[in-house]
């Protein structure tokens, strides 16, 4: 009886053990059908997981870090960077600047041209495959603009030392991949963001604060979140981050976010930290969107984005009193603020006021949300999007093209009626006199308009829009095709150079 049970217990552990490689296997073929950038594992485990699968882990077990930590860490790199000094043509930007008398001053006292200093700075990042690709975050290699770092080294976790090279970098998105020169580097396996659940414990990996390797714990604390820090380097965000307590510090960007399994299910990319050092929560970019933007930059250089052919509402809040104002109280999903006649939402049969619910069956309930579900596929790809009209629920497929479509050129033609104005692009003759690098002149106001209900004379030269920057009527179009709300309205009356801001409300109030 003992000897029938020992060999029962015996079979049942082989089964395991042969179903956990088994399953690595499968992983690894499917994978390299699935994606152009492949994991190529070739029926083998890359040597940081070896005995990673030896043993089964047995039901109701205490959940143990320390084979997801050793199989980790080897793949996570220190990546330092430096970005050289640059000169800067005025201290302050051209729209900010005084008279040509005061021009004139800066340049015989010498306070003309200015050193932006060399910049130094530090990161993390995560080998992905044998020959040395690397995937990190684009602020991690870049100035927060279109500067980008002139030298960058990586210390592997065995301290050696590389030199790496940029393959491409996304801001929308927040992803840089590098590349160092070798074979046989551990990496690390790709999971999948989709399965990840509330509560599930996860690790972040990297080198925060400028110490060496660093392991922390914590667990998944929400899904999908957007807190808009990617519009800072970006006109067209994607964030949909996975939010967790595990301990992130300045220095973990780029690092990476694993489950248990040892699987890479996020890239480290912000905290929220009045202090600048971690305050409670961090948040990931999800591996799935992390995958389809490596796979394009290394194939490519850059990313072949897929557009719905949407404009939405940017700010969550009147995203949500528009949703509500359509009939759903609750206020969950996308309102649709414009849709261009040549895109392929248009081509579906959405139109402008539907709410949009789900994308390819995920819930979505603001803008950013809905652009980082399509930010997984690209052009060409049919991707089911479910609409409510009128109380009625619809479901269409819609074929995503290679641009937004002609939203803004709608937008920009109707923006004399939409703002209650004659508006004029600032001709470039003046626009040097007055000192600006370009702007919108309000030629007359109708009486009872939009703009009327503003302390705004005729005149008066818009040069930006809640910061930024306006330089013609087609820019101006631009930035309020996506605007729900009040607006600042900012620039000057000629000669200038003082600056005046009206506030704008766009839609019903």
């Amino acid at each position: 009886m003992y000897t029938m049970k020992m060999k029962q217990v015996l079979l049942i552990m082989a089964i395991s053990a042969m179903s956990a490689v088994g399953s690595v296997w499968i992983y690894g073929k499917v994978a390299n059908k699935r994606s152009d950038f492949v994991q190529a594992t070739e029926g083998k485990m890359p040597v940081n997981y070896a005995g990673y699968f030896d043993k089964a882990t047995v039901a109701g077990e205490p959940v143990d870090f320390t084979k997801a930590a050793n199989a980790a860490v080897p793949t996570v790199v220190h990546i330092k960077t430096k970005i050289p000094a640059k000169r800067i043509s005025n201290q302050l930007p051209r729209n900010n600047r005084g008279n040509g008398m005061e021009d004139l001053l800066d340049q015989f006292f010498n306070f003309g041209p200015q050193i932006q200093p060399e910049q130094r700075a530090s990161g993390s990042g995560v080998i992905i495959s044998d020959d040395g690709y690397i995937v990190t975050n684009n602020h991690v290699i870049s100035d927060g603009g279109d500067g980008v770092a002139e030298e960058i080294t990586v210390t592997l976790h065995n301290k050696k030392v590389y030199k790496a090279r940029i393959i491409g970098r996304d801001p929308s998105s927040d992803i840089a991949v590098l590349k160092i020169d070798g074979t046989g580097f551990p990496f690390m396996l790709y999971g999948n963001s989709e399965n990840v659940k509330l509560g599930q414990w996860v690790l972040a990996v990297g080198y925060p604060l400028t110490l060496e390797t660093t392991v922390t714990a914590g667990i998944i604390s929400a899904k999908g979140r957007s807190i808009g820090i990617n519009s800072s380097q970006s006109d067209s965000p994607v964030e949909s981050f996975i939010q967790t307590d595990a301990a992130v510090n300045q220095g973990n960007s780029g690092g990476a976010l694993i489950n248990t399994d040892g699987e890479l299910i996020g890239i480290n990319s912000a905290i929220l930290a009045p202090s600048g050092t971690y305050a409670g929560y961090s948040f990931a970019i999800p591996v799935n969107i992390v995958k389809k933007i490596v796979n394009d930059l290394v194939q490519y250089g850059n990313v072949k984005r897929g557009y719905l052919g949407i404009s939405y509402l940017t700010t969550n809040d009147e995203n949500e009193k528009a949703v509500k104002q359509a009939g759903i109280n609750d206020g969950q999903g996308v309102y649709v603020l414009a849709i261009p006649t040549d895109g392929g939402a248009a081509k579906a049969g959405i139109k402008k006021g539907d709410v949009i619910t789900r994308v390819n069956g995920n819930p979505v309930t603001t803008g950013l949300e809905m652009s980082a579900q399509v930010a997984g596929f690209k052009p060409g790809d049919d991707v089911p999007i479910t609409y409510e009209r009128n109380g009625r629920e619809y479901t269409a497929a819609v074929v995503l093209k290679e641009s937004a479509g002609k939203v803004e050129a709608i937008v920009g033609s109707n923006i004399n009626e939409m703002m209650g104005a004659e508006l004029e692009t600032l001709s470039k003759s003046k626009a040097d006199i007055y000192g600006v690098d370009g702007g919108v002149v309000v030629k007359t106001i109708k009486e009872r308009g939009p703009l009327s209900r503003t302390r705004m004379q005729e005149g008066f030269v818009i040069t930006s829009v809640n910061g930024r920057d306006v330089n013609s009527v087609e820019d101006l179009g631009k930035l309020l095709s996506g605007a729900y709300g009040t607006v600042k309205l900012e620039g000057m009356y000629p000669p200038g150079p003082e600056m005046y801001t009206y506030p704008f409300t766009i839609g019903d109030q």
